[in-house]
């Protein structure tokens, strides 16, 4: 009896023992979360003087003329920086579907800061979760302005990736993406201005922005092919620099401006070409030309958008070791649609004293020297711009003069 029971335990071990070795089916994952970036470094010569951000890290536009005592442009100087605050981490994240919708949401950040006096600092780029249909699709948190496009902005080494030319930066909005066939969707987004928004008469940054009860609203369409991607769109905002007047008086004078964009790309596996055209008003918090003028009348101000133009184009190789590329935008201050008088203000960018900028070029050429992870680009880049004393349409009408920055620039870059 003893003898049957011991081999009765035995062989229970034994089936139990191997019940352990089979591997169990995997559990579902809900969650995935990865993490990406780059680290930077750049050197940068500057052969004059521009306006610029971050320790000369973005250039803008050449500065005016700016005479000494004994009649020498003080901004004619050369200048050289080398710099790390560009190296970016971000986090991706997926997790489990809601209401049907496929879930994902980005962080990322930077080291550029959000002032000059920030500079190393951490800042935030985007942070938003994506909810995805089958054929809609809903983005909600801090993203890039719907007016930059992500599958088309200038593939150039510098930092500035064209800013002057094309619109830049990101905004905290709602975004509605909707697909009406394979290749052609439509967009919708409401968003308030958030980064770069240029200072307006008095109160903090985006003291406009927050004035205004309505969002920013900006409309799309976009088509996409094996080769093409293009797309068109338009924006119309309504920004309220002020609550109470300098008289203290209470005021509910806006800026309301319009904008037209287009752009288009097309790639192949030996080239990518790029275009984008943009005009509209009170375009600064694009990191644009642009603002408002500002008209006193019985204690209160008036405003009146300034027209901004601007297009660009980018022709690169899209070589996997070696890939050259060659960059050129122009910019036009066109000035307000009404006379502002003779004692109106100025507000926005481009702007010094009674002097504005009237146009803006730039051409650029790199090449990409690529090996996996790792990155080396050269490039030279002319930029010029067009002086002048500015008239009651905030336009350069007189005494012009134009100025040129030189800058010679490499980038190495490792992403991970």
């Amino acid at each position: 009896m003893k003898k049957c029971c011991l081999i009765l335990l035995i062989g229970i071990t034994s089936i139990k023992g191997y019940s352990q070795t089979v591997p169990a089916a995997p559990a579902e994952k809900d969650w995935s979360v990865s993490l990406y970036g780059f680290v930077r470094t750049d050197y940068i010569f500057d052969s004059r003087k521009s306006a610029t951000v971050r320790e000369d890290n973005l250039n803008l536009y050449p500065l005016d003329v700016a005479l000494d005592a004994n009649g020498k442009d003080a901004n004619a100087v050369s200048q050289s920086n080398f710099l790390s605050i560009t190296s970016r981490f971000g986090i991706k994240v997926k997790g489990p579907d809601v209401w049907g919708a496929k879930m994902n949401g980005n962080i990322e950040g930077d080291f550029f800061g959000n002032t000059d006096g920030t500079i190393g600092t951490l800042r935030l780029r985007h942070a938003y979760v994506n909810m995805d249909w089958s054929k809609t699709s809903l983005t909600l948190g801090q993203t890039w302005y719907p007016t930059f496009i992500p599958e088309v902005f200038p593939g150039v080494a510098n930092f500035n990736t064209g800013i002057m030319f094309n619109p830049f930066g990101w905004a905290t909005q709602v975004k509605l993406k909707q697909a009406l066939t394979k290749e052609v969707a439509v967009i919708a987004t409401a968003y308030k201005e958030r980064e770069f928004f240029a200072l307006g008469t008095t109160g903090t940054q985006n003291a406009a922005s927050i004035n205004s009860t309505l969002p920013s609203l900006n409309a799309q369409i976009q088509y996409k092919g094996k080769n093409w991607f293009l797309g068109a769109g338009l924006e119309y905002k309504s920004m309220q620099p002020l609550t109470v007047s300098a008289t203290n008086i209470v005021t509910t004078e806006k800026v309301n401006s319009s904008s037209v964009f287009g752009y288009a790309k097309y790639s192949n596996d030996k080239i990518i070409i790029k275009a984008y055209g943009i005009s509209g008003g009170n375009l600064n918090n694009l990191v644009m030309l642009g603002g408002f003028t500002g008209a006193t009348n019985d204690g209160i101000q008036s405003y009146d958008p300034t027209k901004t133009t601007s297009f660009w184009i980018d022709i690169a190789s899209n070589g996997k070791v070696i890939a050259p590329g060659f960059f050129f935008g122009t910019t036009k201050n066109n000035g307000a649609s009404d006379p502002a008088g003779s004692t109106a203000q100025v507000y926005g960018r481009g702007i010094t004293g009674p002097r504005v900028v009237d146009n803006v070029w730039r051409a650029s050429g790199r090449i990409d020297f690529k090996s996996n992870k790792f990155r080396v680009s050269p490039e030279l880049e002319y930029t010029t711009a067009t002086w002048g004393d500015a008239d009651l349409y905030a336009k350069a009408s007189t005494n012009k003069k134009d100025v040129g920055n030189l800058r010679a620039m490499v980038s190495c870059t490792y992403n991970f």
